[in-house]
């Protein structure tokens, strides 16, 4: 077992973003988490990687108890998260930017350096090393996001709505490259709203809604579920 969730609970103010929400995840396994806007999807990601500090519940990650760990020590933990809003340094390039993840973790400059463009060629945009990354669109920043998730050499990748924003032709090439790098070992966790990336990839689902966990299985399951539909997909996926 990679990740153990524990009656993970998060409040602000009165209000519970997160209610006793348990799961766990297999080591090498891809799963995702749906559910609709302000169910609390985002919020879990920010207590798994030490943005929030829970409420109360426990996160255990390869045995150790991560709760209320600041995230530059979960990272080091080889533990990576991907954000919703690519922020790349607008003025270093695609390479300087995937650098900046490996070094980062304290690897020095020159192997930072060919970490990146190793990384930079398996997804194929080896082309874009020297580009600045302020001239990157939507897709390519996106990419670069994942690839400097990456150069932290993470065994768990936690994916927030990485594919939001593309078009069905740039949906098609980013599954494929986050295919292979699961099948690389990596296990993921993805958060994300485009049902044909979720459903086409994911071995096994969790379901939130208002903050509590209401269904998981696989994908053929969920789908099926009655609370699910009701709650979130509105009609059985076909």
């Amino acid at each position: 077992m990679l990740l153990q969730v524990k009656g993970l609970t998060k409040y602000f103010g009165g209000l519970a973003a997160l209610k006793n929400v348990d799961f766990e995840v297999d080591r090498g396994k891809l799963v995702g988490i749906i559910g609709p806007n302000g169910s609390g999807k985002t919020t879990i990601f920010n207590c798994i990687t030490g943005f929030y500090n829970p409420t109360s519940g426990k996160i255990i990650f390869d045995g150790r108890d991560i709760t209320g760990l600041p995230p530059y020590k979960i990272c080091r933990l080889v533990f990576a998260r991907t954000f919703q809003i690519p922020k790349p340094f607008p003025d270093l390039t695609v390479l300087e930017n995937v650098m900046a993840g490996a070094i980062g973790i304290g690897e020095s400059i020159p192997k930072a350096r060919e970490k990146a463009e190793e990384i930079l060629k398996f997804l194929g945009i080896e082309k874009l090393a020297y580009e600045p990354a302020k001239k990157m669109n939507v897709c390519n920043r996106k990419l670069l996001e994942l690839a400097r998730a990456l150069a932290t050499c993470p065994k768990l990748l936690l994916l927030d709505e990485v594919a939001a924003g593309l078009n069905p032709s740039e949906l098609d090439s980013l599954i494929e490259r986050i295919r292979k790098i699961w099948k690389e070992g990596v296990t993921i966790i993805m958060v994300e709203h485009v049902m044909k990336t979720v459903m086409t990839l994911s071995e096994w689902i969790i379901v939130l809604h208002h903050g509590e966990k209401i269904a998981e299985g696989t994908p053929e399951m969920v789908t099926e579920d009655q609370k699910v539909i009701e709650a979130y997909l509105g009609r059985k996926m076909v």
